[in-house]
């Protein structure tokens, strides 16, 4: 196939001995663009997200859309026989992916030093709860309690309640998101400066949220500000909100900028309020949310979800109506935009899983392969190596395979 039909990463070798959700969904978008990622996992356990839910029966629904396009190999890297294969695995690659507890690889004689002396032009990607340096590094790490360090949970809820955590793993996708992005950016790096030596990308989960936060940072260092939770745009822009439809559904209205103010007064056939100095800017209109949002709120009310939704289209103002993920399955955009897409399952036969995205226009990624059983492609790769189908039935007897 040409390099059209792979993706913008095509040629770029990567091995994931990644577990859970951060770093391997972070693998999972570089496959999806082209590049060819091996998975190293625990002989007969494998990667814990395997056994995550949801489930159907027995079957972790999770895995197929985490896991595709990447190949499967078991290997205990902590034995002398699986370290040596390991190392000439490191060897043909470009990138490693980890996200073991810090010290972990080191004390099983694995660290960058020792793996940069049968590939010093490895780049190394790694993802710990804590990151590799500072009082915390050896921690242990998850999302949820990552996002709470992060700043992001005390925003978020009731002032008169306690703070909600998010309802999935959105810390460890966000950090997923830089895992790719600066695995592509030490690639590149290293490609445009014609560098022979690689180098070690490293983060904290927390860090990747806590990068988002700089009004936090700002309000706080500035104003002495500790901002109160909400369960919404707070001190950004008015109106903005959650508004339920007549018909006792519910919409996300937002208007951050003052011409879109201007769009959804004209909308409710109120100009007045353009006219008025409570309500003609931004900074007016938050020291006079109430009024707003009631005024807003009382309009809303008067329409239907898609009376509404069509209008405000119509006008240009931002709305969209709170989809379910029924909704999702059955709206035109979602379709037309190939968000969800059907792949093969050894046991389920298909199943639905999200498209590959960013789009390219020229060298468009997909996915190539379902995601892998346990150990699926030990023969293909390890035979690569050099290995022989008897070694193979040896390091299997053994457990290390």
């Amino acid at each position: 196939m040409s390099k059209m039909n792979f993706g913008p990463l095509t040629g770029v070798n990567i091995l994931d001995i990644s577990t859970m959700i951060a770093a391997p969904f972070g693998a999972t978008l570089l496959a999806d663009l082209g590049a060819e990622v091996t998975k190293v996992e625990l002989p007969g356990k494998g990667d814990t997200l395997r056994t995550v839910g949801p489930w159907k029966g027995t079957e972790p629904l999770r895995w197929p859309g985490l896991a595709r396009n990447k190949k499967s190999v078991t290997l205990d890297i902590r034995s002398e026989e699986g370290k040596e294969i390991f190392l000439k695995l490191i060897a043909k690659v470009d990138v490693l992916i980890e996200n073991f507890r810090p010290g972990t690889l080191e004390k099983w004689g694995l660290g960058y030093e020792e793996l940069k002396k049968v590939n010093p032009k490895l780049i190394m990607t790694r993802v710990s709860g804590y990151g590799q340096t500072g009082p915390y590094k050896e921690k242990a790490g998850f999302g949820t309690p990552g996002t709470a360090f992060s700043g992001h949970t005390a925003i978020q809820g009731y002032p008169d309640r306690p703070p909600v955590s998010p309802s999935y793993s959105l810390l460890d996708y966000i950090t997923g998101i830089y895992v790719a992005f600066a695995t592509v950016s030490a690639l590149y790096g290293q490609e445009v400066n014609d560098d022979d030596e690689g180098q070690v990308v490293e983060m904290g989960l927390y860090e990747s949220i806590f990068r988002m936060l700089e009004f936090l940072i700002a309000e706080y260092d500035q104003n002495g500000k500790v901002r109160e939770r909400s369960p919404g745009l707070a001190g950004h822009s008015s109106p903005a909100g959650t508004y339920e439809t007549k018909d006792g559904k519910y919409v996300v209205l937002v208007c951050s900028t003052d011409s879109t103010f201007d769009r959804l007064a004209k909308a409710m056939e109120r100009e007045d309020m353009l006219e008025d100095s409570r309500y003609y800017t931004n900074s007016e209109r938050l020291k006079n949310d109430a009024d707003v949002q009631e005024i807003v709120s009382n309009w809303i009310r008067q329409l239907t979800q898609q009376e509404l939704t069509d209008k405000l289209d119509s006008f240009g103002v931002p709305v969209s109506p709170i989809l379910t993920i029924e909704d999702i399955f059955k709206d035109p955009q979602y379709k037309a935009r190939e968000n969800i897409v059907e792949v093969e399952h050894p046991r389920l036969g298909t199943i639905k899983v999200p498209g590959v995205v960013p789009k390219f226009s020229k060298t468009p990624g997909g996915i190539r392969h379902r995601a892998p059983e346990l150990g699926e492609h030990n023969e293909e790769v390890l035979t690569g190596l050099g290995l022989t189908a008897e070694d193979l039935v040896n390091l299997k007897e053994k457990g290390i395979i």
